[in-house]
């Protein structure tokens, strides 16, 4: 059993929810150790932006912080600071970077600002000469053509005898555009562009692979890995078997269950038509709730390019959904299940350790994180630390 506490919701409010999220904290704080043996010599940090891919940033940022992670990435200063009253002695990155009025949030709460723009770039040279020293990051566009400065004007930077002696960057990084495919030529490209970055920040942190360039070996690793959805149980590396343990397990409770007679149809747009009788599912969990509209199983355009929809898990067996998806409910056809294996009542497994993420998203014609983030704000969540 880990040593870190359970902050649960009351028992019996998840017990009746219409929407549950069980995130296991031990099997999230596993997933940070088996990513930070990956990493080698490099040091593993933790990514908890977007409330910790969906499973509470409060909870799982105390739970990686116990289980040894002390450099932490974030996307926005509120994040920051909610994160900062969980991992205490943290070094707390703020990939968004700073703007101006949000200043004294950062030295109030020691985050350190991630600079990716020329104009963030001469804000923060105009704070440093207000305040004095304090670390920054500087984040390098090396291909992937979204946040960073510009190779040439960061080397620049480096040899520039003029900056303020208090610009003193902690950490370079970059992102790797298609870590995920590992055959991929632009994979060596960013690495070979990245090294003439390092080399003219000799001394300072460097950080390029994010969870997918962690499994590219340890020419990607430098001094600090940034594992996020291989953390949360997803896949990293396109088909690769997925290592990591299941974190996140979703259920909707089941409404109702009918009996619908053969030839009629089920849901909007009449887009099921049933060849037998039936028996369904009524759950409640809709497009609103994250469980996206594109894993109906049919009369949806994506249908056309991945031919199967979703499935739920409920009495030890799949299900497949039936007719579209709606804001918030969903039907499950359930007829080649025994008489009486599904009651109104019982939950259906939307994701978790039966479903795994990843194939409910391949069925959304989208990718795990899209799906764990998705989760919407009327879902109970609770947390376990199973062995």
């Amino acid at each position: 059993m880990t040593d870190f506490p359970i902050l649960s919701e009351d028992d019996d409010l998840f017990t009746s929810a219409g929407l549950r999220l069980t995130v296991d904290l031990s099997a999230l704080t596993e997933n940070w150790r088996d990513m930070a043996r990956r990493s080698g010599a490099a040091r593993a940090a933790a990514v908890v932006k977007a409330d910790a891919y969906g499973t509470g940033i409060e909870d799982a940022g105390e739970a990686l912080y116990l289980g040894g992670a002390r450099d932490f990435f974030v996307a926005t200063v509120d994040e920051g600071v909610t994160l900062r009253l969980y991992a205490p002695e943290a070094r707390i990155f703020v990939l968004s970077g700073i703007w101006p009025g949000t200043e004294r949030r950062f030295f109030d709460n020691d985050l350190v600002p991630v600079i990716s723009s020329d104009e963030q770039l001469a804000f923060w040279m105009a704070v440093l000469a207000d305040y004095g020293d304090y670390p920054c990051a500087l984040h390098v566009d090396t291909g992937f053509n979204r946040l960073g400065l510009r190779i040439d004007d960061a080397i620049a930077l480096a040899d520039d005898v003029s900056r303020p002696a208090s610009f003193a960057p902690v950490l370079v990084m970059s992102h790797l555009a298609c870590g995920d495919d590992p055959s991929h030529a632009m994979n060596r490209q960013q690495l070979e562009s990245f090294r003439r970055v390092t080399a003219a920040y000799e001394g300072i942190d460097s950080s390029l692979a994010a969870s997918a360039g962690i499994f590219l070996g340890e020419d990607y690793h430098f001094d600090l890995t940034r594992p996020g959805i291989a953390l949360y149980g997803g896949e990293a590396v396109s088909g690769m078997a997925n290592l990591m343990r299941p974190v996140a397990t979703a259920e909707a409770r089941v409404i109702q269950v009918r009996t619908v007679g053969a030839g009629e149809t089920v849901s909007y747009g009449r887009a099921l038509q049933l060849g037998r009788e039936s028996r369904l599912a009524i759950v409640s969990a809709g497009y609103a709730d994250g469980y996206m509209r594109s894993q109906s199983s049919g009369g949806v355009p994506l249908r056309q390019a991945v031919p199967q929809g979703g499935q739920g898990f409920i009495a030890g067996h799949k299900v497949p959904v039936a007719g579209r998806i709606t804001m918030d409910l969903t039907i499950f056809d359930i007829t080649d299940l025994p008489e009486n294996a599904v009651r109104a009542g019982d939950y259906v497994e939307l994701f978790g350790k039966n479903m795994p993420l990843d194939d409910v998203a391949r069925a959304a014609g989208t990718i795990g994180y899209e799906i764990l983030t998705s989760m919407g704000l009327r879902h109970e969540r609770r947390y376990v630390a199973e062995e």
